[in-house]
């Protein structure tokens, strides 16, 4: 399909930018964030729903690593004075550009002095603004990503910050409109044993798997806590503190896990039962506070 048409300015003007008007509950700036630094104690950080932000930034022709801005519960809103080309992904919510209605997984043309709104999301927690050329915040260790643990890279947005915007590529949007692949409610995760189920009674990746679990109003982006069955251990006493893998399924002394997201600690001294397969951990950043997951391992069957 033939994408949308270029501005006549080609997206290109040096200095452009963009004003938060409303940052909504939460928004920050986000890329694929800053790996290979995990021995000197910096999480990577980056997107959590890193496939909608890389969806979002080739929607408006960007490298998908580009910093976007990531909206959790909607409610952003961005005035462009000299016009932008945008995608808006993830979190499916209401979205206007220029005051006009405007669709999601697609690029939208916002008009020069217009402003992009984005409501609150029907289901799912983040959803996704990419720009065209770029957020050029500056870089600290090699990303734009704000750290909420660490606290590295640009605050987290606020009414009346100025977001400068990159120069846009050579490549321009060409596709229409992207297909959205439906997410089963309650979404079913998969997991990797390991490497800390020795530490658990015999039975406790089955009792993982056995029921629903339910996201708790603790979660944020270092993690996703979880209430339900509790997991028991078999050995008392804590780990020496070891590296810690996204997706990592924490289980602290009271037995109800923590699956690790993008701002976790590269260190941690509670058993991992599983980790939650890289290609899941998306499913698991879109659940908001009362959603419900299940867990999954190979060959077991989704429902128990």
């Amino acid at each position: 399909m033939s994408g949308p048409r270029e501005p006549s300015d080609g997206g290109t003007t040096v200095g452009r930018w963009a004003e938060v008007v409303s940052p909504g509950p939460y928004a920050t700036v986000q890329d694929l964030g800053r790996p290979g630094y995990a021995h000197l104690g910096v999480p990577r950080s980056g997107a959590a729903d890193a496939p909608s932000l890389r969806l979002a930034n080739r929607l408006v022709g960007n490298p998908e690593g580009a910093a976007g801005i990531e909206a959790t519960f909607g409610g952003t809103a961005l005035a462009f004075p000299e016009g932008a080309w945008v995608a808006v992904t993830g979190a499916a919510c209401p979205v206007t550009a220029a005051g006009r209605p405007a669709a999601m997984d697609c690029p939208v043309w916002v008009s020069p002095g217009g402003e992009l709104r984005l409501g609150t999301p029907r289901e799912g927690l983040r959803t996704y603004v990419a720009v065209r050329g770029g957020v050029a915040v500056p870089a600290v260790l090699g990303s734009r990503s704000t750290d909420s643990l660490s606290g590295l890279g640009p605050p987290p947005l606020r009414a009346g910050a100025v977001l400068p915007l990159g120069r846009a590529g050579a490549s321009a949007p060409i596709v229409d409109q992207a297909a959205r692949p439906p997410v089963p409610r309650p979404p079913v995760v998969r997991v990797l044993p390991g490497p800390r189920d020795d530490w658990f009674e015999p039975g406790a990746l089955r009792a993982l798997c056995s029921g629903p679990y339910e996201v708790t109003s603790e979660s944020n982006r270092v993690g996703v806590r979880l209430s339900g069955a509790p997991l028991r251990r078999a050995r008392a006493g804590e780990l020496p503190s070891e590296g810690m893998p996204l997706g990592a399924v924490q289980v602290p002394p009271e037995g109800r896990p923590i699956v690790f997201l993008a701002d976790h600690p590269p260190t941690g001294g509670y058993p991992v039962i599983a980790v939650v397969a890289s290609v899941d951990v998306a499913l698991v950043a879109q659940l908001r506070p009362g959603d419900r997951l299940r867990f999954r391992l190979p060959g077991m069957p989704a429902r128990l």
